[in-house]
């Protein structure tokens, strides 16, 4: 069901969350929908410019906003070392400035966002796994932008979100292991098979084909697995191995 303004409701952000995690694979493109469709949603009173910032080994950097000018307010924060956003990451709390140019936490950057049009920010945190983390970031062009009741909706859609951003971390790195894994049984059925080729030419046993190998990989500064496919190839007379893992 919509909200004001064609914004969607509770229950169509949790389906639309759930539609970008099943049709969207790439974490950029899905990422990118999620800040579009966080400032659709959380913009009811006025316009919101919405961002995601996330932290990993211990750096920011802002991975998808709705607007170029959001960008540019984040980054303004990493240059100063502080502000509402990276509060937010390290406190694992809401942060909320209702008026910037009364805000004594941080003086420099909220003056020059003042400058840059920004009148208010909120900044709610987006819980990850493991050593990473994320927070939500939304800018208004008017002072107290935010009221109790749309903080209270900021922190919902923020859980949501961070359930989809989890889950979508999750099916990626189960997409990556089984490519990992597929490649490196195809790695193995062609290293095998060269294996054999040698102990054939030569009449030795495993571990001296092996040896060869290496050896031949380490004289040419070539990976093993490329070096047993130029053996394979050249045996079959076919540039392209096809092993049964294709």
């Amino acid at each position: 069901m919509a909200g004001k303004h064609g914004a969607p409701g509770e229950e169509g952000v949790v389906e639309r969350l759930q539609d970008l995690v099943l049709k969207t694979p790439d974490m950029a493109e899905l990422l990118h929908e999620l800040v579009t469709l966080s400032a659709a949603a959380l913009s009811v009173h006025t316009r919101l410019l919405c961002g995601v910032t996330m932290v990993r080994k211990k750096k920011p950097a802002t991975v998808a906003t709705s607007h170029p000018r959001v960008k540019a307010m984040d980054e303004l924060q990493y240059a100063y070392g502080d502000g509402p956003c990276l509060t937010a990451l390290r406190d694992l709390d809401t942060v909320y400035v209702p008026t910037l140019h009364e805000e004594s936490r941080w003086p420099h950057y909220c003056a020059t966002a003042w400058s840059e049009g920004i009148r208010s920010i909120l900044s709610v945190p987006l819980p990850l796994e493991g050593e990473a983390s994320a927070a939500l970031n939304l800018y208004a062009a008017q002072t107290h932008a935010f009221s109790d009741e749309a903080i209270h909706k900021a922190e919902v859609h923020a859980g949501q979100a961070s359930k989809a951003l989890r889950l979508a971390v999750r099916l990626a790195q189960l997409t990556e292991d089984r490519d990992n894994l597929a490649a490196a049984l195809e790695s193995r059925t062609i290293i095998d098979l060269a294996t054999g080729i040698i102990m054939a030419q030569n009449n030795c046993n495993q571990e001296t084909a092996i040896k060869v190998l290496r050896s031949a990989s380490n004289t040419r500064n070539r990976k093993l697995r490329d070096v047993a496919a130029l053996l394979v190839a050249s045996v079959g007379k076919d540039p392209n191995v096809i092993t049964h893992f294709d």
